[in-house]
């Protein structure tokens, strides 16, 4: 091929191979700079995340009201996207914990929540889903503040033999670490829980202008199973706790604002348990079917939305495990068809926001 001069010229292939070439020479050098270099460029990086994180508190802006944090929105069974139960309740300035399910309290650190500043923790029963993460959560606590009281923790009778056993399980590692860092980093009065039961349903915290209310829930056999109302300000909302289909939940949550509630889908749960019949995991498979007798559905959540007339349905205990919101359709099922309000599938670091003296209600993720 010839240019109009006569001059011969190069193929415009030629050409782009030898552009593609360079490129692939300079990415190359850019891979073998960054692998000399990548001490240096990991030790930038690290510091730059603890700039931005290390102290952040994600109360802080917070309008005067009641928000609601999950810290853990899962159930035994495992799912890589989600802790175990974990409702953090914030009223005002007061931070207060519903369960604390393993994985919880690392989740309200990377969320940013002060867990130092924790005033309460309350249990909805003594499964070990929303229990196992108490032991971190106790000691994230006592030496993110220099707490000098243990940690109130509110339940229903045989709370004090909870709170004993971990107790007495963290009692050598709460040495150890008086004994590393001291009584003024640590002070020995502050590690590990108090008890404090309560015999029925009622108010059980009158502070600051928050009331919580306990009233039972359905989860039998396990007794006694309980939920929580909080009232602040205006504003309020349920946490279920684990129950099936429950009237006396519906009449705890008559007008409130949100009802997070837990949920279990059936259909899929079935689609789980024959899976592991399948596999051989008779023992498990069993113990899913067992569990679908003391759960609710999502569409009985919806009911119980519509009953009690609330404004929002946060569903958490989400079962099966739902690591992808591609599934959440059939998650819920016909659940919309059976509240006409605004129904989300909790996830982990999801805050929802209910300011006071106001009737909005917004949502954000923290994580």
């Amino acid at each position: 091929m010839a240019s109009s001069d006569g001059t011969p010229t190069k193929p415009r292939a030629h050409w782009g191979r030898k552009l593609a070439l360079v490129i692939v020479l300079l990415a190359l050098l850019a891979v073998g700079a960054i692998k000399l270099f990548q001490a240096e460029i990991g030790t930038a990086l690290l510091a730059r995340v603890a700039a931005e994180r290390v102290g952040r508190d994600a109360t802080a802006g917070l309008p005067d009201g009641l928000h609601v944090v999950l810290c853990g929105s899962g159930s035994p069974l495992p799912d890589p996207t989600r802790a175990g139960p974990c409702t953090l309740v914030i009223a005002g300035k007061q931070l207060i914990l519903v369960d604390a399910g393993e994985g919880g309290a690392r989740n309200l650190s990377l969320m940013g929540m002060p867990t130092g500043r924790i005033s309460q923790l309350m249990l909805t029963h003594f499964h070990s889903d929303h229990i196992d993460g108490l032991g971190p959560l106790m000691l994230l606590r006592w030496t993110g503040s220099a707490a000098t009281s243990p940690l109130p923790i509110h339940g229903p009778m045989g709370v004090e033999r909870i709170v004993g056993g971990f107790n007495a399980a963290y009692e050598l590692d709460n040495g150890y670490r008086i004994a590393h860092h001291g009584s003024a980093i640590v002070p020995p009065g502050g590690a590990g829980g108090i008890a404090i039961p309560f015999l029925g349903p009622g108010v059980i915290l009158r502070k600051d202008g928050l009331t919580v209310t306990t009233f039972r829930v359905d989860h039998s056999p396990v007794d006694p199973a309980y939920g929580y109302r909080f009232d602040y300000k205006g504003r309020s909302l349920v946490v279920s706790g684990d129950t099936a289909k429950s009237a006396s939940l519906v009449a705890a949550a008559k007008g409130a604002d949100l009802l997070v509630h837990e949920a279990l889908q059936p259909k899929l749960v079935s689609v789980l348990t024959e899976a592991l019949a399948t596999k051989g995991q008779a023992n498990t498979a069993q113990i899913t079917r067992d569990i679908l007798d003391y759960h609710t559905s999502p569409e009985e959540a919806a009911e119980a939305a519509s009953a009690a007339g609330v404004k929002q349905l946060l569903l958490n205990h989400i079962v099966p495990p739902m690591p992808f919101s591609f599934a959440y359709p059939a998650f819920l099922g016909d659940a919309p068809k059976r509240f006409s309000g605004p129904i989300t599938v909790g996830e982990d670091g999801m805050m929802v926001s209910l300011p006071a003296g106001s009737a909005t209600i917004t949502s954000k993720k923290l994580l």
